[in-house]
């Protein structure tokens, strides 16, 4: 991965039998925590969020 990657990985599940992926990144500007799902050929991207509702952010 670039050294100049906006993203970081934080935590990453991925399982061969079921070819899903699981990861979380962090926007190195905003330290917003964003969880990537894949599932075969579909994936998704969300905010991570706190129990209050406003976004999980790592500084």
């Amino acid at each position: 991965m670039s050294q100049n990657s906006r993203f970081e990985i934080t935590h990453k599940e991925d399982n061969a039998v079921t070819s899903s992926l699981k990861m979380v990144l962090v926007d190195k500007e905003t330290g917003v925590n964003y969880l990537f799902v894949q599932s075969g050929g579909a994936g998704g991207l969300t905010p991570l969020l706190d129990a209050d509702g406003k976004p999980i952010v790592t500084k």
